[in-house]
């Protein structure tokens, strides 16, 4: 199963997690200094759910929950 919703085609993105080591200038102290830096993913947050077509017909779809909150799929 691909992690990709099948109305809007959202899939998953690539970030980065940085690690800080230190006390920031605003509380008194050196400064914040990055000590690690990994690649991360951020995934879609989907939902399979039970969708009717025009026709009647009921079929299992992977939706993302902005898809459904904002009312593009009408469920079973």
């Amino acid at each position: 199963m691909s992690r990709v919703c099948e109305i809007c085609g959202k899939g998953p993105s690539t970030g980065n997690v940085v690690v800080r080591k230190g006390s920031p200038k605003y509380k008194g102290g050196i400064g914040l200094h990055t000590t690690g830096i990994s690649k991360r993913r951020f995934l879609p947050n989907l939902r399979t759910v039970r969708v009717t077509d025009g026709k009647g017909n009921t079929k299992r779809v992977c939706v993302c929950a902005r898809c459904l909150k904002s009312g593009k799929v009408t469920k079973a």
